[in-house]
């Protein structure tokens, strides 16, 4: 199942102490090669990503996170 707009990405970082960071996806961009997803972030910024393998993970709309 492809990621959507409104479902929330969570972007984890390989950096000790660095916490996840969360957003809702606006907008999910197929390119050639590869998604970009533009993401609307917890603290209110928006910004365009293309993760990179298992930076990422994608929680379904309405799917409570803890």
């Amino acid at each position: 199942m492809a990621s959507k707009a409104r479902d929330h990405i969570v972007v984890t970082s390989d950096k000790v102490g660095i916490p996840e960071r969360r957003g809702e996806i606006l907008e999910v961009i197929a390119h050639q090669t590869s998604i970009e997803y533009r993401v609307r972030w917890e603290d209110g910024h928006e910004s365009s990503i293309r993760p990179h393998g298992g930076s990422a993970r994608i929680e379904r709309a309405g799917k409570a996170h803890s």
